[in-house]
């Protein structure tokens, strides 16, 4: 691979802002923009545990476009609006990666960009050297 691969999700976000849902550089790293539970415009409903499984299939649907998986996963980053959501939110992680064992943040910040977020994800993945 001698070029960025840009992959979109199609979500029309990614016109307003200019972002891609996800990038895969030439050395193999995939970069995955943060990703919420939000499914057609709308927060998918449920807590925590619930919202953090869905963001993290958002991220898996990008990887999932260019052939890799949660086994790719080395890193993964949470933003929580809540600390007593920790639990529930690693609740959701451990079961998405616990065979993967990437690389993980967990950060608590003041909000997200609707107030029914609780959780968004960052996802970084490895397909390895590209031939």
């Amino acid at each position: 691979m001698s070029e960025l691969k840009r992959i979109s999700s199609g979500g029309p976000w990614e016109d307003v802002i200019a972002y891609s849902r996800a990038v895969e550089l030439p050395n193999g790293m995939v970069l995955v923009s943060g990703c919420t539970s939000v499914v057609d415009g709308q927060v998918v409903p449920g807590g925590p545990y619930d919202q953090t499984v869905n963001s993290f299939n958002v991220a898996l649907a990008a990887l999932k476009q260019i052939g890799l998986g949660a086994e790719h996963v080395v890193r993964t980053r949470m933003y929580l609006t809540h600390a007593r959501d920790v639990d529930e939110v690693g609740r959701a992680h451990k079961e998405l990666f616990d065979a993967a064992r990437p690389a993980t943040t967990m950060v608590i910040v003041a909000g997200l960009v609707d107030p029914n977020l609780v959780v968004e994800v960052e996802v970084e993945a490895y397909r390895g050297e590209s031939s």
